[in-house]
């Protein structure tokens, strides 16, 4: 058997331990690795490349990054942020037609601007803003697709974990990613703006406009929102004039936000104590999927796998985005069926030598990967965000929130093409970071 052939066993059986014997994707990934590279090397070999893999991952000061941001946006939630940048959007847009839904994703891309998570999001603008767009009548289908698609916001606008990850593993600089996903991150929040005003031109009364409010108001809602501004600023400023290491700016972040959230009185006891419990939790799991994608990646390395796909696919006659395109499929395949940050960093050691080989930034392939696997977040028949905002939702089926998210899909296909029309979205501010 050739060693690509092994390669290409190894991820079949990897996969179905995932999903025939329920084994998470970290164990199942650095379980298949570790055998992989006894069966094509040796055991001795095996032995010491766990020892020394586990060793390098675990101690890596970039991982420190990690947990930082986690407890950074985790200290936000427990500090109501989510209302205070609810009620700010609801301010501007709540008048217009839809302009709750429209609301909802705004608050959704403040809360991911410092949250980095779709599933906290999720959980949080269900909370705030399903309540409120159920008062004023919308339609079940604007609600959870609102909700659904504008929590996937987390994985897109910085700090993201899965930039973050995908930054240590290929060692690209996390901070150039953080910057590059800015604009993409804007613009399908855009487009999302924009498909919920087709929807209600369509729908009149899927969205009825609610009660308008004067300028005043408007402004005076921005004191809510204003020290979450200043934070992502900072934190974000400091990474872009090089004064932050991107593992400071993380330790800065979650310093501003406890200290804001003490000054505010906004943070419980109880809320600190379950904000330092789940990022213990959250920054495990992912160390864990992170340490076994590094043992599984050593495994089809030493098959040769990867440069054998590169090779193969730089040799066809089409064009390289035909290539790329096909592996655009692949990933919103493979999204639909599992977690964005396992598939990212199963593909990873697949995918990445490749699209350096026709040519691609890794800059710009990375946010792509992101914002192509987000899409999966809310595609059936995993979608984690579609089953947090229907377990959420007691009068609300998990088969409605699918059905409402299928209208912001074709936002997702916008974003996708314009970055790759134009990879100056990505590269313009990623370029400028020191």
């Amino acid at each position: 058997m050739s060693p690509e052939v092994i390669g290409i066993s190894g991820i079949v059986i990897m996969l179905a331990t995932m999903f025939f014997l329920q084994i998470p994707v970290g164990f199942a990934m650095a379980l298949i690795g570790f055998l992989g590279v006894g069966y094509v090397a040796t055991p001795q070999a095996a032995l010491v490349m766990l020892g020394t893999e586990i060793w390098t991952t675990f101690s890596s000061y970039g991982l420190t990054i990690i947990p930082l941001f986690i407890f950074m946006g985790l200290i936000c939630f427990h500090s109501n942020v989510n209302t205070k940048l609810y009620n700010t959007a609801y301010k501007w847009f709540g008048a217009t037609r839809g302009g709750l839904a429209m609301a909802t994703v705004m608050a959704c891309a403040g809360f991911a601007a410092i949250s980095g998570s779709n599933t906290a999001t999720a959980a949080t603008m269900t909370s705030v803003a399903l309540p409120e767009m159920k008062r004023y009548d919308y339609h079940p289908l604007l609600i959870t697709g609102s909700i659904a698609a504008g929590s996937t916001l987390g994985v897109v606008i910085p700090p993201s974990i899965v930039l973050v990850v995908f930054g240590i593993y290929t060692g690209q600089s996390i901070a150039r990613l953080f910057f590059g996903s800015i604009i993409p991150g804007i613009i399908l929040a855009g487009c999302m703006v924009m498909t919920i005003y087709l929807i209600c031109r369509k729908h009149a009364d899927w969205g009825p406009a609610g009660p308008r409010t004067t300028f005043r108001e408007k402004l005076l809602s921005l004191r809510g929102s204003a020290e979450m501004v200043i934070l992502f600023a900072l934190v974000m400023g400091g990474l872009f004039i090089g004064f932050f290491t991107p593992s400071e700016a993380g330790a800065v972040g979650s310093f501003f936000a406890l200290l804001i959230s003490l000054l505010r009185r906004s943070l419980t006891r109880k809320g600190f104590v379950q904000a330092v419990e789940d990022t213990l939790r959250i920054s495990c799991f992912i160390v864990i999927i992170v340490c076994g994608a590094v043992i599984f990646g050593r495994f089809l390395a030493i098959t040769r796998l990867p440069y054998a796909i590169a090779e193969w696919a730089i040799s066809l006659p089409v064009p390289n985005f035909v290539i790329l395109w096909l592996m655009i499929v692949v990933f919103i395949i493979g999204g639909a069926i599992m977690d964005a940050l396992g598939l990212l960093l199963i593909t990873i050691p697949i995918f990445y030598p490749l699209a350096m080989k026709l040519g691609y930034d890794p800059i710009w392939f990375g946010v792509m990967l992101t914002v192509v696997t987000t899409m999966g977040a809310i595609t059936p028949p995993v979608g984690v965000n579609a089953y947090v905002v229907a377990g959420m939702s007691a009068d609300i089926s998990l088969a409605t929130v699918f059905k409402g998210v299928t209208y912001f899909l074709p936002t997702y296909v916008v974003c996708i093409v314009l970055l790759e029309l134009f990879p100056s979205l990505v590269l313009f501010l990623a370029v400028a970071v020191r």
